[in-house]
Order: C-alpha cells, then structure tokens, then sequence
C-alpha cells in the first residue's frame, strides 16, 4: 500500500466527526455479540484496503455491526464476506475464498475494497450530512487511486451514493444488477446486488450472477470508454 493511501487510512481510522456514528460504533464494540465475547472489537472507522494500483474499486454503504466494525477490515468476518470472498476467489482477485480477520493474509489482485460510510449507522440507514462528512474521504482514495476503470456498487443504497458523489441524475443511472454504465469519460460503474444473506437465501443473488458481474469489470477494465 502506498505512503498516501497509509496516511489517508491512518486519518479515516481516527475520524470522530459524527457523534451518532461514533457512539453507536462504539456501544457495539463495548456490548458484542455472544459469540464474540472474548475478542476486541475494532469499533473504530473502517479504511479500505487493496492494491494501490488498482484498476477495479469495490464499493460497500457501510460497516457490518459484527463483521468490519468488529474486525477492522470491510467485508471481513461476517456472512456477506464469506459469499463476496468466494465469488472473488473464483474470479481471481482475491487469493483465499474467506475473508476472516487483518491476518488472514488476505491479498486481491488489482483490486481495492471501500465503504461510501466508514463507520457502522443504526439500522444501516446513514443520514445525508454523515455521508457527505465521508465523501472527502471517498474524494481522497480516488484521487490517490489514478488507475480505476471500473467501480462496482454493492447494492442500491451505495450505487445511489455513487451517483450522488459524481453529482449525477439518478434517473439517468437505474439500478440494474450487471446493467454497466459510463460514468464519466475514463470510468465505468457497475450496479450489484448487495451479497447480503437476505439476498442470497432468497435467490436474488447467486454466484454464476456475481461472477458475471466481476467478468465484466474484468472485460472493461481493458476497453477504453
């Protein structure tokens, strides 16, 4: 990871801008869950992680209570790891099919992994002023991460976040699983079902649909917009 990216995260992790985000995250780390009694929660904001030079950007709304708010990693020990993780794995950009802990030796290929909303939000509803504090953030890791072609939103909440950030017409962007669209002259997005359990159980998300949507970044990552 590149000097920039280090001293970014060193800031997103000691952010205390949100006084609702930090007491919530916060509360959750001191109460745990029953299973994870004897380990200690992170709590703090979560930063992304991945290859500076990434030409792929993997974008989630936010922590998981239990998972990244526990762990320190985004999408690391929960159920919307363990699914995302093994449909990464099969498509080549990470190196193991289950994402654990920070010492999992976890590495992906060409790839990084960030939230539009570094902290965990009570009922996963953040407000428009949190995410907005956040967005400087977001700003800060495109900036330093020139090479992305292809962001793909995981769900319509982060896809809409998106749009927002890129100050574009959502009207013009519909979510659509798979459905690539240009978002600007040098950058596609991708919109993606959220690997929730909700959405898995039900169907609505499945791995050959998931490993299309990562072909596709794939495939676009070499064509010029």
């Amino acid at each position: 990871m590149s000097e920039n990216l280090i001293s970014l995260n060193k800031k997103i992790i000691s952010c205390r801008n949100c006084k609702r985000l930090v007491g919530f995250r916060e509360k959750i780390a001191n109460d745990k869950r029953k299973q994870y009694l004897n380990e200690n929660y992170w709590g703090r904001p979560v930063p992304g992680f991945g290859e500076k030079d990434a030409q792929i950007l993997i974008l989630g709304l936010a922590p998981a209570a239990h998972g990244a708010n526990r762990t320190g990693r985004v999408f690391t020990g929960d159920k919307s790891s363990e699914f995302l993780f093994k449909c990464l794995c099969k498509s080549n950009i990470s190196n193991k099919s289950n994402s654990i802990n920070q010492d999992d030796l976890l590495k992906l290929n060409n790839t990084y992994i960030t939230l539009a909303l570094k902290c965990v939000p009570p009922n996963d509803k953040p407000t428009s002023n949190e995410l907005k504090n956040c967005f400087k953030y977001f700003k800060e890791e495109l900036d330093i991460l020139k090479n992305i072609k292809v962001i793909i939103a995981l769900g319509k909440i982060a896809f809409d976040t998106c749009l927002v950030f890129f100050k574009l017409r959502k009207r013009d962007f519909l979510f659509k699983h798979g459905k690539e669209y240009l978002l600007n002259k040098k950058q596609f997005i991708i919109p993606c079902y959220h690997p929730s359990p909700r959405n898995v159980n039900t169907k609505k998300l499945d791995e050959a649909s998931m490993l299309k949507v990562f072909t596709k970044a794939k495939k676009l990552m070499k064509t010029t917009p």
